[in-house]
């Protein structure tokens, strides 16, 4: 029985470039490795989840083209922050102040945003899709979480297009203003970015997948209905870490406004660790094989800053750095994958 490969992406703003890199390398080795110059990430993971800057990572992954293979390889997704993430993350000295950097009102535009979504993503929808995925974000009219999932949008009451969707599911509070969305079938929808309840959406994805039948859905005698966690291999990125501490003297008389920005932090961080603890205690569990098809790789930030909108030449540059440095600290890890998703083929 071949295993379900799963991708999951953390949410993470512009440091998204780390991931993205981490992953370049994947696929070159994909390349290398089958001898196909074609291969793409969406040939060897069998599910796909990501939030925020992940969310918009995964739907480049699963992007068709006309050929029915991704339109985006791994690079091209990379080169998109490379190239973009300053015009992303752009804000006019007005806009500033009238914000308040952000506290006031939504610190960016929405439209330079909106803008390079429409430019990738066109009209295509999310049910067109090659893999199965799941994409969090959060609707705040009805006080629930809201999955955007390729399965559901072949029914188009749930079917959304592509950039509308990746405008949700980025729509990160104090950072962008809150989207309205409509589906397909022309139902409204009012959504904020996931990574307000699943900044690391890999269990999300393992509960998603445990009610799925991969078999009829790949069209593969080999891949099991409804796995369980012995089935899975699941590959879980994060977008850098660099935990900065909190001391009770500076906040021991906080108020609002200071509590913002490491709340948002502590909130981020907190979730990524508790899903990453959660999952290893299900993977401990199952024997001491399957134990070593969970990877968890949470990069260290050493040459960039750690803010999720710093996208300044020297900082895209800078974050670009320290994923080359993960891939190299990581590279014995990263082969091994590589091996696992071509053998799980």
């Amino acid at each position: 029985m071949s295993k379900i490969r799963i991708l999951s992406l953390d949410g993470g703003g512009i440091r998204g470039i780390i991931p993205a890199t981490i992953l370049a390398y994947v696929e070159a080795q994909l390349k290398e490795k089958t001898e196909n110059p074609k291969a793409r990430l969406s040939d060897y993971f069998d599910f796909i989840t990501g939030t925020s800057t992940g969310g918009l990572l995964s739907f480049m992954y699963l992007c068709p083209d006309e050929t029915g293979k991704s339109k985006y390889s791994a690079i091209d997704a990379l080169k998109v922050y490379l190239n973009e993430g300053d015009e992303i993350f752009d804000v006019s000295l007005l806009k500033r102040i009238i914000s308040l950097n952000g506290i006031s009102d939504e610190k960016y535009p929405e439209k330079p945003l909106e803008k390079q979504l429409l430019k990738y993503f066109g009209d295509q929808q999310l049910s067109e899709l090659l893999k199965p995925c799941l994409i969090p974000s959060y609707d705040i009219r009805n006080r629930k979480a809201f999955f955007f999932t390729s399965l559901e949008a072949q029914d188009k009451v749930y079917d959304f297009y592509l950039r509308d969707a990746a405008r949700a599911a980025t729509a990160a509070p104090t950072y962008f203003e809150v989207s309205k969305i409509y589906s397909i079938y022309g139902a409204p929808h009012v959504l904020i970015d996931g990574g307000v309840f699943a900044n690391n959406p890999a269990l999300c994805a393992y509960a998603e997948a445990r009610k799925l039948d991969f078999k009829t859905l790949l069209n593969n005698s080999e891949k099991p209905i409804k796995p369980t966690a012995k089935d899975m291999l699941i590959v879980s990125i994060g977008t850098g870490s660099d935990k900065q501490p909190y001391f009770y003297k500076d906040f021991k008389n906080a108020g609002v406004f200071k509590w913002i920005k490491p709340l948002i932090d502590i909130m981020m961080s907190g979730n990524a660790e508790t899903v990453d603890y959660q999952l290893k205690q299900i993977y401990k569990t199952l024997s001491a094989q399957d134990q070593k098809d969970y990877h968890r790789l949470q990069p260290k930030l050493v040459y960039a800053d750690s803010a999720l909108d710093n996208a300044t030449k020297e900082n895209l540059i800078a974050l670009h750095e320290d994923g080359l440095l993960s891939v190299a600290e990581n590279k014995t890890e990263l082969d091994i994958i590589v091996d696992k998703l071509i053998a799980n083929a």
